[in-house]
């Protein structure tokens, strides 16, 4: 089964510098042709890196469903992304 791999920053806003470490919260979401959810990010989490190990398309919400017509990443791809705390990620197979 494929995996997103979440990693969960505070900062970076209004083009602050993007921090390495340390995160303040790392999860994993299994996703096939199903759309899954990943649990809410850290109240303080404004910025996620985003790393699938399939490719797939995301959305993000607070209760976010990933369609075949949301962004597509690609297998290994990393991205950066800004968010609301409390937010989710949803991932879904698009090949």
């Amino acid at each position: 089964m494929a995996k997103l791999y979440i990693t969960e920053f505070t900062g970076a806003k209004n083009g602050g510098t993007i921090p390495v470490t340390p995160p303040l919260a790392e999860q994993a979401v299994t996703f096939t042709g199903t759309a899954a959810q990943s649990a809410a990010f850290n109240a303080k989490t404004t910025l996620v890196r985003i790393q699938p190990d399939a490719i797939c398309s995301v959305a993000f919400g607070s209760n976010p469903t990933a369609t075949a017509n949301n962004q597509r990443m690609t297998a290994g791809q990393t991205e950066y992304f800004t968010v609301v705390p409390g937010q989710k990620v949803s991932a879904i197979t698009n090949s």
